[in-house]
């Protein structure tokens, strides 16, 4: 028996996932000097307390990376 496929293009919609029980978009901040990496949370004003605490404690690191986790949904329109 040989193996089928059916091949079907589909249009698909992708976009972020707004719906009530969708994940929480979360954030963090990386150092980019020693790779150190803040908590994630969901208020960036943590992320950004930790860059200022991880600062000080590292006056030489002035480079960071904001990390952004964002849920999203694909689907096709039939």
């Amino acid at each position: 028996m040989s193996p089928r496929a059916v091949v079907r293009h589909q249009q698909w919609t992708l976009q972020p996932d707004r719906e009530p029980d969708a994940e929480p978009t979360s954030y963090a901040m990386q150092c980019a000097v020693c790779g150190d990496i803040s908590p994630t949370g969901t208020e960036f004003t943590a992320s950004r307390n930790w860059v200022f605490a991880h600062g000080g404690r590292n006056p030489t690191h002035h480079t960071y990376r904001e990390v952004i986790t964002r849920p999203w949904r694909a689907w096709w329109k039939p």
